[in-house]
């Protein structure tokens, strides 16, 4: 096993200041984030952040790593094409939950089921926060909130049982507001060789009044505390996934270790595509660049 050297936290440093509204849950995820990936030894030139659109997707502009900011809800397929190209890279994924899961939920399903070799971190604020509070598509029934002012009636998407049924191999729940857990989330899910998701309670303190700090410290409690939990057990995972109201479970749900997509692939035996060998010869190439352009 190759010997892990530690990097500061320093190492991430960002010429960039954020520019959440203070208070937001999306620093405490920023901060996780880089501590998992210094624990983690991963140098910055083998990072990759993609994120899509929302208050949390301007991650990548606050981390000193690759990145890219993409578009409305297709971070992920972003992020597929570039693991695929170059597998070597630890790609990370970050955005919210209307990003995740409304707009990209496509792409969220068919990338779990493939178990791709990448860590979905979704800020989940239950809440529209870039476009000023609208309803999300995990805002709780009957929420008053922009968009739904006699309350919000549709039934909230569950994603910790939708990447459960979906084939994610690693799934996982934590909260902004307890940083040492989260990264502790994070270096599993990066570490993990397989499809990771994350989703972590990042209070919106502008325009979420009721999923609040105070709200989630009273509820949360740790998987890894409970008696006789395993997260081996995909059916007890799903079981604890439907947990609601006077206690929300934090912690690995399930992890399990399966084949991954660039594993499986052929095309990918002999190493990341990018350090392949074209093929084609100088006057091939060019002739196909032409074409395209």
């Amino acid at each position: 096993m190759a010997t892990v050297i530690e990097l500061p936290i320093e190492t991430y440093a960002s010429e960039v200041e954020p520019d959440w509204c203070p208070g937001c849950g999306d620093f405490g995820v920023l901060r996780a984030l880089e501590i998992a990936a210094g624990r983690l030894g991963i140098n910055p030139k083998d990072l990759m952040v993609v994120s899509g659109i929302g208050c949390s997707s301007n991650l990548p502009g606050f981390i000193h790593a690759y990145g890219v900011h993409s578009l409305h809800g297709r971070a992920i397929a972003v992020a597929t094409g570039i693991k695929l190209a170059n597998h070597d890279l630890n790609v990370v994924i970050t955005g919210g939950d209307g990003d995740g899961y409304g707009i990209g939920v496509g792409h969220f399903i068919h990338a779990m089921r493939r178990n791709l070799d990448l860590t979905y971190i979704v800020m989940n604020n239950q809440i529209y926060g870039l476009t000023t509070g609208q309803a999300s598509p995990t805002t709780m029934k009957e929420v008053r909130t922009k968009s739904t002012p006699a309350g919000n009636f549709e039934l909230p998407i569950n994603p910790i049982a939708l990447a459960l049924v979906s084939g994610a191999t690693y799934v996982a729940r934590g909260f902004s507001g307890e940083n040492k857990h989260l990264a502790d989330l994070f270096m599993g899910a990066i570490a993990h060789k397989g499809f990771s998701l994350v989703d972590v309670f990042s209070p919106c303190v502008t325009y979420n009044k009721i999923n609040t700090y105070d709200y989630f410290r009273k509820r949360i409690y740790k998987l890894e505390t409970e008696p006789g939990y395993d997260a081996g057990d995909v059916e007890l995972a799903l079981a604890r996934s439907f947990e609601w109201g006077d206690r929300i479970p934090l912690g690995v749900f399930y992890q399990n270790r399966q084949p991954t997509y660039e594993e499986q692939e052929v095309a990918l035996s002999n190493g990341p595509l990018v350090r392949q060998k074209l093929g084609l010869n100088k006057e091939t190439f060019v002739e196909l660049v032409e074409e395209f352009m």
